[in-house]
Parts: structure tokens; C-alpha cells; sequence
């Protein structure tokens, strides 16, 4: 699927981009699922012209259940993959396949878990309840939650991304993503549902991580350099811009999005610090830092989820962010 531009669009960006466009180099760039506002600073970096001023004709790829793009571009069919944390860095390095992460849209994972309003008092207090989590969290996140914290295997349920049994049971907590579930159980269960982000209670990894093929590092940096700084750019100009153009894209490439849901990520997205905190406020957008990558690797050793011997450095590269670029675009 390839991202369109409306008329008025494409002739607002050509002439942006002046004759230069017709030199751009075409690059494809897989997201890790179907178009909403999570992925919206890449929308917007195509819409608003900014990938074509430094020279690239970006395509946005959209994931799905049925798509994997990260096997994309493993098999040289796509440039840039939208990967999730750090553990799958860490996974790629354990397993010898040359991905490297150049850029972390998020600096803070929008995993939640939702509870009855006014059944925890704080995540600790979350041991009390009966907790409704997939197995892909209970093999990563939950085994920190057990070693950090003491919640413990047997108060966890299989979540079958069903929210009935959560909706139906005061009891019980059930995990989500800040921007997806905590709107839909309003929704469904008429109430609005206490939000606990795990980020904020330690799980320290960066997510929707931008990462690349190696080989790419090496023989094309400047149009890595390109498209990273063009992301950055457009997170800052749909985060604190106008984003209307962007938005239109989202809903072409994914009918069944809404306003409304797109208005509820944005919110969300702000209001946590999910793109713009930590040290995004005074390095931009993007950044990522060995500090942090070593603290959230070490937890991860401490909760039995990657081996102590792994190259954790080999997962990613600073080279390309963390140097206060578009913090001028903020409002």
C-alpha cells in the first residue's frame, strides 16, 4: 500500500521541494501496524514535504495482521522497519541478524494496564488484583513486574484481547496501550478506567523503535541521516503543528480510523510525555542514550528475560540523534 498525497498536497510539496524532487531517492518505510497517530510524525514528515527537502521519496508501508515488515526488510524489500523495544533490538543481536536501531520515536512505552476506577491506589497496589495479560507480556514486561515489584505467576490470567471479562469483573486489571484500550473500555463498559503506565513505574526501555539493516548504516548514511532527521521534524510538526494533512493520510491508508480516535492518541501521546520527555526535552526528539539502554538492560538480566553475556551495544546507534534538532519547531 502506498501512501497518496492529496492534489493540493503534492503541489504544496512540489514546490517545497522544488526540482530536487524528481532526483529523490525512493525508500520504503514499513510501520508495525495499520495507520494511526502513533505513527504520525512519519505521516507527517511525507505530507508537510520534509523527507523530500533532504532528498528521499519516502512510501509508507503499513503493518497489519497478516504483514510483517520487519521480514520485509530482513529480505531487502523495505529500507526502514517501526520495531517495538528494546528486547527485540536485544532479540536481533542474540539471534545474528545485522538490524540495528537508529532512533526511538518513543522514549517511553505506551503498555498500560487499566483497572476498575479506584481498585489501586498505586501500581503496587495492582498485587491485589487479578491481572489479565497475553503471553508476549507475561514473557517480557511481567517478569519484571515479578522481580521489581512481587506480583506473582499465579495472579495472572491469559488475556485473550477480549475486555469483556475485565469490563465485567471489578477485580480484575487488564493490559492495554495508552492510546487504544483505556478509549474502548469507556466505550464498551461506560466507565472510564484507571490508566497505570508501566514506563512510569520503572520499565524503562524506548519504543517503536526506527531501525535499519546494517549493511545501510554502513554504505548509505546520509540517507539514514536523512530519514531520521526528517522523522524528528515531523514528530515535532504533528505533535505541536498543524497536522491536518497528516491526518487525512492516516485515514486514507486506514479507513476505519477515526477523528476521534486519532484526537484520543494525540491527546494521550502529550499527556504522558509518550514522544517528548526524559531527555527528549533537552536533546529532541528521537534520542536515545547508552545510559538508559544499559539501565533497562540490566533490569531485563535481573528478570531472567536476555542472557547477562549479551553485546546490548551492538542493538542500536546514537550517531544520528540526541543533537537538539526541530526543537526550534515546538510551540
Amino acid at each position: 500500500m502506498r501512501t497518496r498525497l492529496p492534489a493540493a498536497t503534492a503541489a504544496a510539496l512540489a514546490l517545497m521541494a522544488g526540482a530536487a524532487t524528481a532526483q529523490n531517492v525512493p525508500v520504503t518505510f514499513g510501520t508495525n501496524w495499520l495507520a494511526q497517530a502513533e505513527h504520525g510524525g512519519f505521516y507527517q514528515a511525507v505530507a508537510d514535504g520534509t523527507y523530500a527537502a533532504c532528498g528521499l521519496d519516502v512510501t509508507i508501508q503499513p503493518g497489519g495482521p497478516q504483514v510483517n515488515n520487519r521480514a520485509l526488510m530482513l529480505a531487502g524489500k523495505i529500507d526502514y522497519n517501526m520495531g517495538g523495544n528494546l528486547l527485540e533490538a536485544f532479540s536481533a543481536v542474540q539471534e545474528g541478524i545485522p538490524v540495528v536501531a537508529v532512533m526511538a520515536s518513543f522514549q517511553k512505552e505506551p503498555q498500560v494496564i487499566l483497572t476498575h476506577p479506584g481498585k489501586a491506589s498505586s501500581f503496587e497496589d495492582l498485587k491485589k488484583l487479578k491481572l489479565l495479560i497475553g503471553d508476549a507480556g507475561y514473557a517480557s514486561y511481567y517478569q519484571w513486574m515479578i522481580k521489581a515489584y512481587g506480583f506473582t505467576p499465579e495472579q495472572r490470567e491469559v488475556y485473550t484481547f477480549n475486555p469483556a471479562p475485565f469490563i465485567a469483573d471489578p477485580e480484575t486489571g487488564m493490559q492495554g496501550y495508552l492510546s487504544s484500550e483505556p478509549l474502548m473500555v469507556e466505550k464498551e463498559g461506560g466507565f472510564k478506567p484507571d490508566v497505570w503506565l508501566i514506563a512510569d513505574a520503572g520499565y524503562s526501555t524506548y519504543s517503536t523503535l526506527i531501525e535499519t539493516m546494517a549493511p545501510t548504516l554502513a554504505e548509505k548514511p546520509d540517507q539514514v541521516k536523512c530519514f531520521v532527521e526528517g522523522s524528528i521534524k515531523g514528530w515535532y510538526n504533528y505533535l505541536y503543528g498543524d497536522n491536518a494533512a497528516a491526518n487525512a493520510m492516516i485515514k486514507a491508508d486506514n479507513p476505519d480510523m477515526t477523528d476521534e480516535q486519532i484526537a484520543f492518541g494525540i491527546d494521550q501521546m502529550k499527556a504522558a510525555g509518550i514522544v517528548d520527555s526524559g531527555d527528549a526535552l533537552t536533546l529532541g526528539i528521537g534520542v536515545m542514550t547508552e545510559d538508559k539502554v544499559k539501565d533497562f538492560f540490566d533490569k531485563m538480566v535481573a528478570a531472567g528475560v536476555v542472557p547477562a553475556d549479551l553485546d546490548w551495544k551492538a542493538s542500536f546507534t546514537t550517531a544520528y540523534v540526541g543533537q537538539g534538532l526541530g526543537m526550534d519547531l515546538k510551540k
